[in-house]
């Protein structure tokens, strides 16, 4: 049973700006789609409030909501109104979570995860979020491609896939 968090970064950490991803980078979705699917997936409210409606819930995942809001309400989700309840929540969901965001969700997930998935994107973007910070306690376990090359999109934009894990776990 593994908890993971799954996020795309720039250069310089953003993740997000005005309540979206600012850069268009279709093969990440399809990757977060692909990893995600079948698995629980705990976000804040304004992650699942970024999501357009017909992508709510996330589809072919149990969604998880955190919010401090006690009438907040997401249909076809849970609610929940602490980070500890949803991944609580979401192991009985399933046997492996994902944690998706938003920055502050993040941060409080750090010290409780297994796994970071992270999408490296080669731009320098203006954002208002930011990923948490990685620290020595990390070690990178594998990169699509190897650290250093770079995918490119469709869109022209150079990206790489990486996989982190705590420093001295066994396997990935």
């Amino acid at each position: 049973m593994a908890v993971r968090a799954i996020w795309a970064q720039a250069a310089n950490g953003a993740i997000g700006a005005d309540g979206g991803m600012p850069w268009d980078l279709p093969e990440d979705m399809a990757y977060f789609k692909r990893v995600t699917t079948g698995a629980p997936v705990v976000m804040g409210r304004r992650t699942w409030q970024s999501f357009p409606d017909r992508f709510r819930p996330l589809p072919g995942r149990p969604n998880v909501v955190v919010t401090r809001d006690e009438s907040f309400d997401a249909p076809g989700a849970e609610v929940v109104h602490a980070l500890d309840d949803a991944l609580h929540r979401a192991r009985e969901l399933g046997d492996d979570v994902w944690v998706i965001g938003g920055a502050e969700i993040y941060r409080q997930a750090m010290p409780l995860l297994d796994e970071l998935w992270v999408t490296r994107i080669d731009v320098d973007v203006e954002g208002d979020a930011f990923a948490p910070e990685v620290d020595a306690s990390w070690r990178l376990s594998r990169a699509d491609p190897a650290p250093g090359q770079w995918h490119t999109s469709r869109t022209g934009t150079r990206y790489r896939f990486e996989v982190l894990e705590r420093a001295g776990s066994a396997g990935a």
